[in-house]
């Protein structure tokens, strides 16, 4: 079911700036080295943080010697247990309501639950002096050997998973056990995702000062205002006290979400030495203290008739968590919406090891969850003897089934058939190995894309000037998707002001309070905000243009529009800058706040689409490429196609890495020893395929008025489970544990 209606933003009808490809208005700053990361922030009088971290999994932390440390030069000062502020934990509410615990504070007693963990934070005059110091601090420890860093190594092979149930995963509708006994075609599978890293760009860092009671912390993070609740609950003082600035970011997929160990160690460094702090954390360290994709293991069972009809759906998951912090990741979520069966039943499990905290990574659960499933599909497509694409189309649910809700908008149909044409899927072998070109072999796989559609509570300020630029302003932040520019391009829409003459001001949880950006919901969060403050401040310069003396004096405020940048009833107009100008105004400004409302009881919301991947294997040289992507998704409208398409093309990179790259080791005593990016594959260019991607252009009003769902999630689904499902139908192999290895390949 589809429900939509075209409701143009603009009086005219037209759509100037919306939905059109426009370069980001930050790229100019971000090029020329103007956009302020929080590692380039130098405060006067400031001092450098390092941290010295565990060399053991698991133990005692008994003693610490420091004197060689503290005499080296520069040295300010060492944090550890002993010497550090008595704080108080910060339970954060988005993160309770997304199975995300609370993390542990730094220094909070002497237990070693992973190797890298920060025992002490060295402060110096310099970087090198601190760095130096850090390397001089020596630990001794109570050492325990029963350390766990592998749930694979749990799990029999059989039935149950290992690991605890959580409370609150598991659902389910119809009988799935007898409906998978009785099905004449049955699929009983294991699969597993290897622990992944995020591998930003930038770095995490904190750079933290106190102006006396008055916190103030710059940070790379994707939620300034989360980040600010934290740090005031943790040092008890009230939110206006402190403030976190984070302008640009160098992109996070989540491992930026919440705050980490070093940004607290770093704010009370800094207010008991009483000057700014700056921590850098080392790339080694990031790899071990600032999140990750946990590993996952999944059963999936599939039960369906000859026709293909599926009769009977389990999916059970189990991730690995961390005694420094609980993380649910949900693998098995989003399974009983995605396709039309009456008996579906899904749980999840958690194994605790000795690692540092997972957390969110781009797709959570989701990414993980649609390998097992859209590969379990593929493997029955195998046993029914059909085409993996009929299959999915045999079952496609007409609304969802599992919050038994009409779909705002569902062109899931239309993205399968699209990327199928463009791909050329009707030219596919279903034999193994039956396609090749010279001596490569080629396979063919597709899989279905999809992630929940999600709005925040948000507010944002906007406003006009006497010089006729404009300021919008929101708590959230941009991390690198484009928000600068998208908020820029509403701004336009709505106004007719050239976008660049719109001043967008983010990151800095001193604004209107803004969403996380997270969830690929800051789109369809922030900019109903922004239209909502928009209309406020219009209707200040309408009771200001109507009254005594004004230009529309005498003139009902209902026939007064906006329209390239003017005031307009009738024949009779007037520029806003000099509307304001007249009467000795700066600026006219409103703010506004907007929630989600009734709709989300009433639609299920939901983003989809269908990636179809080529793949070529070379067995005389044991060489496994992917050679093309091609995707087509259904995010409503795109408010600007550009920098959407980009998303999504990052995106099908990262499901490269999960396909085929990507895996965190460790040894026998919990040592991660490719913690480096030297080490830790990754794909780089000369791994890169071609990628085509189209967006179609549904928009959902639905959702909010500009017809706008999330893009940065969606993409990264299903991409995974086509590499597979495409080497199996090159190889013969079936593959089920990723990523994908040559060594696999050649054992299996």
């Amino acid at each position: 079911m589809t429900t939509e209606t075209q409701k143009p933003q603009r009086v005219d009808g037209t759509l100037t700036s919306i939905g059109q490809k426009k370069p980001r208005i930050d790229g100019t700053l971000k090029l020329t080295g103007g956009a302020d990361y929080a590692a380039d922030r130098n405060l006067p009088n400031q001092t450098w943080g390092y941290p010295v971290s565990s060399t053991i999994a698991k133990g005692r932390l008994v003693a610490l010697e420091l004197d060689e440390a503290l005499a080296m030069p520069g040295v300010l000062d060492i944090f550890h247990h002993d010497n550090f502020d008595k704080l108080s934990r910060s339970p954060n509410d988005f993160a309770a309501a997304n199975k995300v615990g609370e993390s542990r504070l730094p220094f909070e007693d002497n237990e070693i639950y992973y190797h890298g963990q920060y025992i002490a934070l060295v402060v110096a005059d310099t970087f090198e002096h601190a760095r130096a110091a850090a390397r001089k601090v020596r630990a001794q420890y109570e050492k325990s050997d029963d350390q766990l860093t592998d749930i694979l190594a749990l799990d029999s092979g059989q039935g149950d998973l290992p690991g605890e149930d959580v409370p609150g995963d598991a659902s389910s509708r119809g009988d799935a056990d007898s409906a998978f006994e009785s099905a004449s075609i049955q699929l009983d599978q294991r699969y597993s995702i290897a622990h992944e890293n995020h591998s930003v760009m930038e770095m995490h860092a904190s750079v933290a000062q106190w102006e006396n009671d008055m916190l103030t912390v710059y940070e790379s993070s994707q939620g300034v205002v989360f980040q600010r609740n934290a740090l005031a609950k943790i040092f008890g003082i009230p939110q206006e006290k402190v403030t976190v600035i984070s302008h640009f970011i160098g992109s996070g997929f989540g491992s930026k979400l919440f705050m980490w160990p070093h940004a607290v160690m770093t704010s009370v460094a800094a207010r008991r030495l009483g000057r700014p702090v700056k921590t850098v954390v080392p790339r080694e360290l990031e790899y071990l203290n600032t999140g990750y994709r946990p590993t996952s293991l999944q059963r999936v069972r599939l039960g369906a008739d000859d026709s293909g009809k599926l009769l009977s759906i389990h999916h059970d998951g189990c991730n690995e968590t961390s005694p420094a912090g609980l993380h649910d990741d949900t693998v098995s979520g989003a399974t009983p919406s995605m396709y039309d069966c009456d008996n579906v039943a899904v749980t999840n499990r958690l194994v605790t090891v000795n690692k540092g905290a997972p957390t969110s990574m781009r797709a959570p659960g989701e990414a993980s969850g649609a390998f097992a499933l859209e590969t379990a599909l593929d493997e029955l497509a195998v046993k029914l003897e059909m085409d993996p694409l009929e299959l999915r189309k045999k079952n496609f649910a007409e609304k969802d089934p599992a919050a038994d809700l009409p779909w705002s908008s569902n062109h899931l149909k239309e993205c399968w058939d699209n990327a199928a044409q463009r791909f050329g899927w009707n030219k596919r072998n279903p034999t193994p190995g039956a396609m090749k070109d010279g001596d490569e072999i080629i396979g063919y796989g597709m899989a279905t894309q999809s992630w929940e559609a999600m709005r925040q509570h948000c507010s944002a300020r906007f406003g006009f000037r006497d010089d006729g630029t404009l300021l919008v302003a929101c708590g959230t932040q941009d991390i690198g998707t484009g928000t600068y520019t998208i908020v820029a391009q509403t701004a336009s829409e709505m106004t007719g002001v050239p976008i660049e003459m719109i001043d967008v001001r983010l990151g800095d949880s001193s604004l209107p309070s803004g969403p996380l950006s997270g969830g690929s919901f800051a789109t369809a969060t922030v900019l109903p905000a922004v239209s909502a403050a928009m209309k406020e401040a219009l209707a200040e310069l309408k009771t200001l243009a109507t009254a005594e003396g004004g230009v529309f004096e005498n003139v009902d405020q209902d026939s007064i529009t906006l329209r390239d940048g003017r005031l307009v009833s009738g024949d009779n107009s007037i520029e806003i800058a000099e509307l304001l100008r007249q009467n000795r105004i700066g600026l006219v400004d409103g703010e506004a706040s907007t929630k989600p409302g009734d709709e989300q009881d009433q639609y299920s919301f939901r983003s989809f689409g269908a990636v179809f991947v080529e793949v070529r294997w070379d067995p005389g040289i044991s060489r496994l490429r992917v050679a093309r992507v091609c995707s087509t998704i259904d995010i409503g409208r795109a408010i600007n196609p550009l920098t959407a398409t980009n998303q999504v093309e990052g995106s099908i990179v990262m499901g490269m890495g999960m396909g085929l790259f990507e895996q965190i080791e460790y040894d026998a005593h919990g040592y991660p020893y490719n913690n480096s990016l030297a080490d830790y594959v990754v794909p780089v260019n000369a791994d890169m395929p071609q990628i085509e991607v189209e967006l179609l252009d549904y928009p959902d009003y639905l959702r909010n008025e500009f017809g706008a769902r999330g893009v940065g999630e969606v993409g990264l689904t299903g991409v995974a489970a086509a590499i597979s499902n495409a080497v199996y139908n090159a190889t013969g192999k079936r593959i089920r544990d990723m990523p994908i290895s040559i060594e696999k390949l050649l054992a299996s």
